[in-house]
């Protein structure tokens, strides 16, 4: 039976948008090109000033209030993120500060584009542990401050945004519900293919970094690309298959949302019709550990995710890590 379940949802993106027709003043690129090859429209672009601690405390808040608590209560935060507002403290120090989270711990979780489905699955086992009993798992990330807007593989992917939820035990009545089973993988030998050359240990800050670009992301996109075709699919086959199920059983596929091409390979391979398969990468981008949470949401906004429904969440991102978890939704 799961001993843990989610039982809460918030969601911000900013309000800028940064369109393809605005892109094609920028680099040299156009929107049937951007449409045809990533499925995007549009992005969320945050303004100056605003950190990814800012997006995190808000979508944190949005689903406190959901919840009708207060912060609190919060006994851990994890934030899945990378673009850190700073190398230390740590972005959940920052967002225990601002929401006032008083006694609760947290730490930031790195996994790129897979962080959020690894938050997830992190809160659910202290949950699951009986050592915690809400648990705010923050997906958040502000990409528009690492992409170089001279570089039209990378700077038309990415957007910024953020999505919170918040993990508990089961309550009565609630039989059933909850977390499942998760199945994880990295994958190092693929690291040179998406990276941030600069800014660490290895390539600290200098004029030389600087001046060559280092500090963007720089991505290999055929590679990045055959790499997440085959290994969503695989991942998701082994969740489903390891608990006696198969793409029919699943009521909605969550996907992290990269490149719409990305998903309809990997979903058609599992068998799972295109109406159980949430895309709203047209409208935000790829906000890395953002995409999960706004995609749940507007899942539940369309009518296409209601309690006791079968949820996989799935992802493959830098590093490589690849994630997909199954979840029993509980409200």
């Amino acid at each position: 039976m799961p001993k843990a379940k989610i039982s809460a949802l918030g969601c911000y993106t900013p309000p800028r948008l940064l369109t393809n027709q605005d892109l094609e003043k920028l680099v040299d690129t156009n929107d049937q090109w951007i449409m045809e090859r990533t499925g995007i429209r549009e992005r969320h672009i945050a303004e100056a000033g605003v950190a990814t601690s800012d997006m995190a405390i808000l979508a944190a808040r949005c689903a406190l209030l959901q919840r009708g608590i207060e912060a609190s209560e919060v006994n851990a935060i994890i934030v899945c993120t990378v673009t850190p507002d700073h190398m230390f403290p740590s972005t959940a120090c920052l967002v225990q500060h601002g929401l006032g989270a008083r006694g609760a711990w947290g730490f930031d979780l790195i996994a790129a584009c897979s962080g959020f489905v690894y938050g997830l699955t992190t809160g659910a086992h202290l949950v699951a542990a009986g050592t915690h009993d809400k648990v705010l798992v923050i997906g958040a990330d502000t990409m528009s401050r690492i992409i170089d807007y001279t570089d039209r593989a990378t700077c038309i992917l990415f957007g910024d945004g953020a999505g919170a939820m918040l993990i508990e035990p089961p309550a009565d009545g609630d039989s059933g519900l909850g977390y499942i089973d998760f199945l994880g993988e990295v994958d190092g030998s693929g690291g040179d293919y998406l990276k941030m050359q600069a800014g660490g240990s290895r390539l600290p800050a200098s004029h030389e970094t600087v001046d060559q670009r280092l500090h963007y992301v720089h991505q290999d996109g055929g590679q990045v690309f055959k790499y997440a075709v085959r290994k969503m699919y695989e991942v998701c086959r082994d969740l489903l298959a390891r608990n006696g199920l198969t793409g029919d059983d699943v009521s909605i596929m969550i996907p992290h949302q990269a490149n719409k091409r990305i998903i309809t390979a990997a979903s058609d391979r599992l068998g799972i019709a295109p109406d159980k398969v949430l895309i709203n990468i047209d409208r935000y981008g790829n906000t890395t550990a953002g995409t999960i949470p706004l995609a749940t949401r507007d899942a539940i906004e369309q009518g296409r995710l209601k309690k006791g429904d079968l949820v996989l969440f799935c992802a493959v991102g830098a590093g490589y890590t690849v994630g997909a978890s199954l979840w029993r939704w509980a409200f």
